[in-house]
């Protein structure tokens, strides 16, 4: 296995590599094609231009040829790779460079013929000539044959130009491979650092430290977005850990109370201390039946938790079921003193008319409980579209703000100070929750300290 700085630093060089090397090609193939053409149009212009220069050799008034500056020009055109014969109008011969030096005509050929097979096998060319006229306007004067390579040839300086230029090709191509090796590694080590940091926090969070956290900034999105959701979860671990343990601590402390009361009851009855009236045993029935009841709602939530929970689904109508589970508290509001109203109707939806039933009767026993003498409790049905719902509004003590997140947990009571009597077993609004959830809908609650709480039931209409 390779790590992320070696790969990503390979990949980058391999790109930049594979680049160059293609853009070196094609600008050689490029450039070639060009420079090619470039010649023939060169050649064409020397061409032109010795004929042009030799024109100019003949005297109208002697009718002679100035054969000194024809061997001048000959001889420089030799030396470039052109071979001329000059004639007159007559055909008859006024300068050969190869009777005036076969050898350097040979040499010429020669070193032209093995440089381009050596150098541009491609060409496939061959010395050959081509005869010209030699004019003064429309008077023809001469003719003048020119032997070269063809289609074209390169000079020994032209191949020292190609040569350069593919020399310092090659030297760019590996001066961007080192580059890009440079960068890789440099970027490479950016982004693994804060990927290895990542590494190391989990490891420490899967060994339970839930506290630790990432705090470095990459300035790369998907990194960021990583960090962000490793200490989300590490918050999440953190916060589950601590109701975990307040879990244990109020399940410890439902059951120690009743039982405490139970074990000294019946040992001051067994001691002879207490006598056994129906009173003190009606009173142990009592504690028995809260420790009942607890383990009632416990399992109550475990079958709401379990994936295979059962939802007897029919067509209910929400408002029928809140004004039902209101009656049930006449009493309560009249020993409070509290006024309720429900205002609002909506259609029918499927639901279990069961589960749907505890959710308002939890719902509104919580708000009698926790509101003041005198209050007021309000529940307000309404639809959309695709869903209907309800809230229950009260206007008591209210939850402080920092405690709204974790209502929903089981055991969770927001005031300490509440004992079993007033405070339930802190399970009731986990059931809620588990009930809607298990419906495809969702419950909020918003609230303020005095002023009161009020808790919403958002149910989907055709969710089956």
């Amino acid at each position: 296995m390779y790590s992320l700085k070696t790969k990503l630093s390979f990949a980058i060089a391999m790109v930049v590599l594979i680049t160059v090397a293609l853009i070196s090609f094609l600008a050689n193939v490029f450039i070639e094609k060009q420079f090619n053409n470039y010649i023939l149009r060169q050649q064409e212009l020397k061409k032109n231009e010795i004929v042009s220069l030799l024109s100019q050799q003949y005297n109208k008034n002697t009718g002679t040829w100035n054969v000194d500056l024809i061997h001048s020009i000959g001889m420089s055109a030799l030396y470039e790779g052109y071979i001329i014969k000059v004639y007159d109008v007559e055909n008859n011969p006024i300068w050969d460079a190869q009777k005036h030096d076969m050898s350097l005509c040979a040499q010429v050929i020669h070193d032209i013929s093995k440089r381009m097979e050596e150098k541009q096998p491609l060409v496939n060319g061959e010395f050959t000539s081509k005869t010209f006229q030699l004019t003064d306007g429309n008077e023809t004067l001469g003719y003048v044959d020119i032997s070269y390579f063809g289609p074209y040839f390169l000079s020994e300086n032209d191949f020292k130009f190609l040569d350069a230029l593919n020399i310092v090709l090659i030297l760019i191509g590996v001066f961007s491979l080192l580059l890009s090796v440079l960068f890789g590694i440099i970027l490479a080590k950016r982004i693994s650092q804060p990927i290895l940091k990542t590494v190391d926090v989990t490891k420490k969070i899967a060994g339970g430290n839930y506290n630790e956290r990432i705090n470095e900034k990459t300035k790369t999105k998907e990194i960021d977005i990583l960090i962000k959701s490793i200490n989300h979860l590490a918050f999440s671990l953190e916060n589950q850990e601590a109701l975990r343990k307040q879990l244990t601590e109020d399940v410890s402390h439902e059951l120690r109370t009743p039982i405490a009361i139970l074990q000294s009851h019946i040992e001051a009855m067994i001691d002879g201390v207490w006598e056994p009236t129906k009173e003190r045993l009606a009173s142990c029935n009592d504690e028995i039946k809260r420790i009942g009841s607890l383990v009632s709602d416990l399992e109550k939530l475990h079958n709401l938790d379990s994936e295979n929970l059962e939802l007897h689904k029919s067509e209910i109508n929400l408002a029928d079921i809140i004004h039902s589970a209101a009656k049930k508290f006449d009493v309560a509001l009249k020993e409070k003193n509290l006024a309720i109203s429900i205002n609002g109707n909506c259609s029918e939806i499927l639901a279990d008319v069961d589960r749907i039933s505890q959710v308002a009767i939890n719902l509104i026993s919580n708000a009698v409980k926790y509101s003041k003498e005198g209050g007021r409790i309000d529940i307000n049905i309404f639809e959309t579209n695709d869903s209907v719902g309800f809230n229950v509004t009260d206007n008591g003590i209210g939850i402080h703000e920092n405690e709204l997140p974790f209502i929903f947990e089981r055991f969770y009571r927001a005031d300490k100070s509440r004992n079993r009597n007033t405070g339930g077993s802190g399970l009731g609004l986990s059931i809620v929750k588990s009930i809607v959830e298990g419906h495809g809908g969702k419950i909020s609650v918003k609230s303020k300290v005095d002023s009161g709480s009020s808790f919403e039931v958002i149910l989907p209409k055709n969710k089956i």
